[in-house]
C-alpha cells in the first residue's frame, strides 16, 4: 500500500508540473498576443497622427509664403498671367448702381376711388346755399371756409375775401338760368380727368419722405397694389401734392385743358389738400431687394497682370493691395497645377514627416521608453504634436501672424514633463514643419528654432510659476533681437530698421506673444501635470510639506515606517543629484513610499517595539510574504484615494520591483526541505514582488536606497567598512536582478550612486567621542 501511495504521489506531483508548465506556456503566449497588439496599436497611432500631419499642413498645396509687411529686397515679379478683382472699383460700381435704384413706394388707389362723388357731394351743397352758414362744418374745412363760419353773410365783419370766394365757387356751379345740374356735371367731368395724374402717381406723406431721408430729386418707383396697374418711375417731388400743383406740376399742368376748373382752382386746391388721403407707403423691403439685383448685375471690375510684371517693388515692404494681388496670383498658379504634381507634393511631405517621425521613436525608445510603453501618455504626447502643427500654421497668417505661441507652448511643456533634450528635438521638428507649410523662408526657421530653444533651456527644473513668466519673457526678447538680426542682414543696413514703424511693431507684436505663451503654461500647469502624467517641482514642494494629512496618518500609526521614508529621503535624494536625476522627486516619493504598511504596521518589523513578538511567528511564510507584499498594493490604493500624482504612485509600486521576499523564502525552503510533501510551496516566483521593475532613474535611486537604508539598521557595528560592503552587495544583488533594466540608469551612474549611499550611512553612523564619567567621592 505505500508502495501504490508513494506511485501515487509521483503521479499527482508531475499532473502538477504539467499543468503549472502549461498554464505558464499559456501565459506567454498570452503576453506575446497583447505585446503584439499593443505594437500593432502604436503603429496605428503614429499612422493616424502622421496622415493627420499632412492633412493639416494641406501638403497637397503649395503654402502662400507672404505676409502683410514682409520686406522684399529683390521685389516679387508674377510668374504666370492672372487676373484679379478690383475690389475698390467693384465696390464703387456697385456702388453707383445701388444709388440709382429707386426707392420702392406701394400705391393705394382705392384710396382715392370716393373722390369725384366727394366733390359732387360738397359742391352740391355749395350750389343750394345761400350763405356761408348754410354750409355744414365739413364742407366749410374742406374749402377752408372754417375761418369765416363764425359770422354771417350781411355781418359786417365779415370775411370780404371769403365771401368772394364762396360766390365765386357757388356761381361756378350755379349758373343764372336752370342749368345749374349741367354745368355741374361738367365740373365733375373735367375734376375726373383732373386728377387721373393723382391717381395714377398717388400722393405720398412729407414726413414719410424725410423719415426715410429722401429727396424731392430722388427717382422712386411707384408700384399699385392692384396687379393690372403697371410700375411707374417719377421724382420724390411727382408725389408730392404740394408740388403737384404748382405749374410745372403734373396737376398744375392740367389746369389749361379743364377751364370750368381753372375759375376756381385757388378752392380746388385747398380742397385737395384737405380731402386727398395718403396713398402712397415706402416699401423698405422691396427697395432693398430692388438694390441687391442691381448690385448682382453689376459684373466685376478685373485688372489684368502678365507674367513677369512686377507685383511688389524691390527694397519696399508689402502692403494689403500688394498682399491681395500675390494671392491672386498665388491662387492663379495652384489652379494651373495637375493631379500627379498634388499627387507628388503629398508623398514628398509624407516622406519628411515620416523620417522625423522614425527620428524621434528612435530616440523615445533609447531614452523616453515610459511614454513608448504607456498607451495615454503616448496618445497625449501625438495629439500635442498634431495640435501644435495645426494651430500653428492656421495662426501663421495675417493679422494674427502668432504661430509661435502653439510652438512655445509645445516645447516648455515637453520640457516641463519630459527633458531638454527631447523638447529640443521637438521643436527642431515643429519648427521645421511651420516653416514649410507657411512661409518657407530660413530665416523664419533660424527665428523659431531659436525662440523654442530659448524657452527649453531653462526648464531642467520648474521650482515656481513665477520662472516660466521669466522663461516667456526673456523668449521674447530672443525673438525680437533674432528678428532685427534678420532684418538687418536681410535690408543690409543697421539704421532703416528702427525708422521702420511696421516692422518693429510686428517684432514686438511676436514678443509679446511669446511673453503670452509663458503665461499660458504657467496658468495651466496642474492640467499639464494630469494630462502627461507628470508632476513639476511646484507640486512637489507643496507635497514634501510633512504636515501633509496622509503622512501625519503614517506618524501616527507607523512611526517607524516614517522615521525609515525620512531617512530614504534623506539619502536617496542625495544619491539622485550626484547623478542629475530630480532629488526632489525621490525625496517627495520616499516619503510616501510605505504608505501602505499603516494598514498592518503590527507585521512590519520597524514598528515593533523592543520585547514584542512578531506575528509572523505564528504565520506560513507564505501569508507573510502575502502581508509583507501586499503594502505595495495598499499604498495604491491610499495613493490614488489622496490623489496622489502617477509619478509618486509610480515609486510606490517600483520600489521593490521584482525583487525577492529573501527571509521568508529562505524560510519557506527551509521548511520544504524539512518535509518533502511542502517542496512545492517554496517556489522562487511565489516569493517576489509583483513589479514592476523602476521605470525611471529617481525610481532606481529609491530602491537602492530603501534596501540599504533598512539593512543597515542590522549591523550590530557600523563601521565604514561594514556599510560600504552592505551597500556594494545589495547593489550588486539588485543589478545582477536585472532590477535596474528598464531605469535608464547606467553602470557609471549605479556606481555614482552606491558611493553617494555608503557616504550618507557613514555620515549618519559616525563615532562620537566617549565622554569620561565623573568620579564619585
Amino acid at each position: 500500500m505505500a508502495i501504490f501511495g508513494h506511485k501515487h504521489h509521483k503521479r499527482s506531483r508531475s499532473s502538477r508540473v504539467s499543468e503549472i508548465v502549461s498554464a505558464s506556456t499559456l501565459l506567454g503566449r498570452i503576453g506575446e498576443r497583447l505585446r503584439n497588439r499593443g505594437v500593432l496599436l502604436r503603429l496605428f497611432l503614429c499612422s493616424l497622427a502622421t496622415i493627420l500631419l499632412v492633412v493639416g499642413v494641406k501638403a497637397w498645396e503649395s503654402p502662400f509664403r507672404y505676409r502683410l509687411n514682409d520686406y522684399a529686397p529683390l521685389g516679387i515679379q508674377s510668374r504666370v498671367d492672372f487676373e484679379m478683382i478690383d475690389e475698390e472699383e467693384t465696390r464703387r460700381a456697385r456702388e453707383e448702381a445701388i444709388a440709382l435704384v429707386p426707392y420702392v413706394f406701394q400705391n393705394d388707389t382705392t384710396l382715392l376711388e370716393d373722390l369725384v362723388d366727394e366733390l359732387q357731394s360738397d359742391l352740391e351743397e355749395i350750389a343750394k346755399s345761400e350763405s356761408l352758414s348754410d354750409l355744414t362744418t365739413e364742407t366749410q374745412a374742406a374749402f377752408r371756409f372754417v375761418a369765416s363760419a363764425a359770422v354771417t353773410s350781411t355781418s359786417e365783419d365779415a370775411d370780404l375775401e371769403t365771401q368772394q370766394q364762396f360766390r365765386v365757387l357757388k356761381s361756378a356751379v350755379t349758373p343764372e338760368n336752370d342749368g345749374a345740374v349741367s354745368r355741374l356735371d361738367q365740373v365733375i367731368d373735367e375734376f375726373r380727368s383732373f386728377v387721373s395724374p393723382l391717381v395714377r402717381l398717388g400722393r405720398a406723406d412729407p414726413a414719410d419722405l424725410t423719415t426715410h431721408e429722401i429727396e424731392l430729386t430722388h427717382d422712386i418707383e411707384i408700384r399699385s397694389l392692384q396687379d393690372a396697374i403697371p410700375s411707374t418711375i417719377a421724382q420724390a417731388s411727382d408725389v408730392l401734392l404740394i408740388e403737384m400743383l404748382k405749374d410745372a406740376g403734373a396737376l398744375g399742368r392740367a389746369w389749361e385743358s379743364s377751364p370750368s376748373l381753372a375759375t376756381i382752382r385757388p378752392q380746388l386746391e385747398e380742397w385737395l389738400l384737405q380731402k386727398t388721403p395718403f396713398t402712397l407707403q415706402y416699401s423698405a423691403e422691396a427697395t432693398e431687394q430692388a438694390k441687391e439685383r442691381a448690385e448682382a448685375l453689376v459684373p466685376p471690375v478685373t485688372d489684368r497682370y502678365l507674367a513677369g510684371d512686377v507685383l511688389v517693388s524691390p527694397g519696399t515692404r508689402i502692403d494689403e493691395t500688394s498682399l491681395a494681388v500675390l494671392f491672386a496670383e498665388y491662387e492663379q498658379v495652384e489652379r494651373m497645377i495637375g493631379l500627379n504634381e498634388r499627387v507628388i507634393r503629398v508623398l514628398t511631405v509624407l516622406l519628411m514627416v515620416i523620417v522625423l517621425s522614425v527620428l524621434i521613436g528612435y530616440y523615445l525608445v533609447h531614452n523616453e521608453p515610459r511614454l513608448i510603453r504607456s498607451i495615454n501618455r503616448f496618445s497625449v504626447f501625438l495629439i500635442a504634436v498634431v495640435s501644435a502643427v495645426i494651430l500653428g500654421r492656421l495662426l501663421s497668417f495675417d493679422p494674427a501672424r502668432a504661430e509661435v505661441i502653439p510652438l512655445t507652448v509645445t516645447v516648455m511643456v515637453f520640457a516641463i514633463a519630459y527633458n531638454q533634450v527631447f523638447a529640443t528635438l521637438i521643436a527642431f521638428t515643429l519648427s521645421l514643419i511651420l516653416t514649410l507649410s507657411t512661409v518657407v523662408d530660413l530665416g523664419h526657421f533660424v527665428l523659431l528654432m531659436s525662440v523654442s530653444t530659448t524657452a527649453v533651456m531653462p526648464l531642467a527644473q520648474v521650482s515656481s510659476r513665477s520662472k516660466l513668466i521669466k522663461v516667456g519673457f526673456f523668449t521674447g526678447a530672443t525673438y525680437f533681437f533674432v528678428a532685427c538680426g534678420i532684418e538687418i542682414i536681410s535690408r543690409q543696413s543697421i539704421n532703416s530698421i528702427w525708422l521702420d514703424r511696421e516692422f518693429l511693431f510686428d517684432t514686438l507684436l511676436g514678443s509679446g506673444w511669446c511673453l503670452a505663451a509663458g503665461y499660458l503654461v504657467a496658468g495651466n500647469l496642474p492640467f499639464v501635470e494630469s494630462a502627461f502624467g507628470v508632476v513639476t517641482d511646484i507640486s512637489l514642494l507643496e507635497m514634501s510639506d510633512v504636515s501633509d494629512p496622509l503622512l501625519q496618518e503614517l506618524v501616527r500609526r507607523a512611526p517607524g515606517t516614517y522615521n525609515h521614508s525620512v531617512a530614504v529621503a534623506t539619502i536617496g535624494e542625495a544619491a539622485a543629484d550626484q547623478i542629475g536625476a530630480n532629488g526632489l522627486l525621490v525625496r517627495v516619493g520616499a516619503y510616501f513610499h510605505d504608505i501602505g504598511k499603516m494598514l498592518k504596521p503590527e507585521y512590519f518589523v520597524e514598528n515593533l517595539t523592543e520585547g514584542s513578538e512578531s506575528r509572523h511567528e505564528h504565520l506560513a511564510p507564505a501569508m507573510s510574504t502575502l502581508i509583507i507584499i501586499g503594502h505595495v498594493k495598499d499604498g495604491v490604493d491610499l495613493a490614488k484615494q489622496h490623489h496622489l500624482p502617477q509619478p509618486i504612485i509610480d515609486f510606490i509600486e517600483q520600489h521593490h520591483g521584482t525583487t525577492l521576499v529573501e527571509y521568508f523564502y529562505h524560510e519557506a525552503s527551509r521548511k520544504a526541505g524539512a518535509e518533502p510533501d511542502h517542496q512545492n510551496d517554496a517556489q522562487e516566483s511565489s516569493f517576489r514582488y509583483p513589479g514592476p521593475k523602476p521605470q525611471s532613474r529617481e525610481a532606481g535611486v529609491m530602491m537602492l536606497a530603501d534596501a540599504v537604508e533598512s539593512a543597515s539598521r542590522t549591523l550590530s557595528d557600523p563601521t565604514p567598512k561594514r556599510i560600504e560592503s552592505l551597500v556594494h552587495s545589495i547593489t550588486m544583488k539588485r543589478l545582477l536582478d536585472g532590477q535596474f533594466d528598464d531605469s535608464s540608469l547606467t553602470l557609471s551612474e549605479i556606481r555614482t550612486v552606491e558611493e553617494s549611499l555608503t557616504k550618507s550611512l557613514i555620515g549618519v553612523y559616525h563615532g562620537r567621542i566617549k565622554y569620561p564619567q565623573q568620579r564619585t567621592a
